[in-house]
Order: C-alpha cells, then sequence, then structure tokens
C-alpha cells in the first residue's frame, strides 16, 4: 500500500513540476482610474519565472567622479538619469519596458510638467507606463541634485 502511496506521491510531483516549469513569463499593466491614463499604471503584475532588477536611486551624478551634471537644469539632469537607468538596465539584460515600479525624488515640485516630458521621451513606442511614485523631497544625495529615480524591473528567468 504505501509503495503505491509514494508512486502516486511522486507523478503527483511530478506533474505539479512541470505545470509549474510550463507556466510563461508574463508582465501586465493596470490602469483603473481616467486621471491616471497616459500618465502611469496604478498597478503592475509579473506571473511565471522571473528575475527581478532593483536599481539604487539614480541621479545625474557623473559616473566617473560623482559630481552633479547639469546643474540647475532639471529636465537634462532628468534625461542623463534615465541613460543611467537604461544602462544599468541593459547591464542586466532589461530594457525600460521591463519596469514594473518606478519613483521619482524631486526637489521641487514644480518641476512635475518637466517629469513628465521626460518620462514620455522615455516611454515611447508604445512601452506601457509603469506604475510610479513621484515625491517632493528636501534634498538629495548631494547638493544640486534635483532628481533621482529608482526603479524596479522584471524580466523572464533564465
Amino acid at each position: 500500500m504505501f509503495k503505491h502511496l509514494s508512486v502516486a506521491a511522486m507523478l503527483v510531483a511530478g506533474l505539479a513540476a512541470t505545470s509549474a516549469s510550463a507556466q510563461q513569463f508574463e508582465k501586465k499593466n493596470f490602469t483603473y482610474n481616467k486621471f491616471a491614463a497616459g500618465a502611469f499604471s496604478e498597478a503592475a503584475t509579473v506571473t511565471g519565472p522571473s528575475k527581478l532588477i532593483f536599481l539604487a536611486g539614480i541621479g545625474s551624478e557623473d559616473p566617473d567622479n560623482g559630481s552633479v551634471r547639469h546643474k540647475d537644469d532639471f529636465l537634462e539632469q532628468c534625461r542623463f538619469a534615465w541613460s543611467k537607468i537604461k544602462q544599468a538596465l541593459a547591464a542586466n539584460g532589461a530594457t525600460v519596458s521591463d519596469i514594473v515600479k518606478a519613483t521619482t525624488y524631486v526637489t521641487d515640485i514644480r518641476y512635475r510638467d518637466e517629469m513628465r516630458k521626460c518620462r514620455q521621451e522615455t516611454f515611447t513606442q508604445g512601452i506601457p507606463l509603469p506604475p510610479h511614485t513621484f515625491l517632493n523631497v528636501v534634498a538629495l544625495a548631494r547638493p544640486g541634485m534635483m532628481i533621482e529615480i529608482d526603479v524596479v524591473a522584471a524580466v523572464a528567468a533564465k
């Protein structure tokens, strides 16, 4: 009797493992409220085997010496930060289309429209805008920094 139960348990375990490995990676974005449409997704889901990529806050620091580039030019700081984010994602096998969450920190809320323009330049060609939190803070990591962005991305596991 126990012999038959062991064989049955192995068969069930094998079927469960097969169905789990057959599950495909999928990322979906959702917007539930009209005000968010075109500005950000309100939720993103990731199903299936995946690799998550967590980037630290990235701003306009020079990669070689840490000095702040584009002082007093919010839009250029934003563009430079996104170029660094794209490089960091690429180094980990991802692109901006794989971002499932973004948080933007700014030192002045009045930069909101410029931040939106920068995001529109980044998320082009139908790339869904990820869920996004936009925060006004007193200061960032280095004097002169006007924006810092951190993201989480998900790609299919290999």
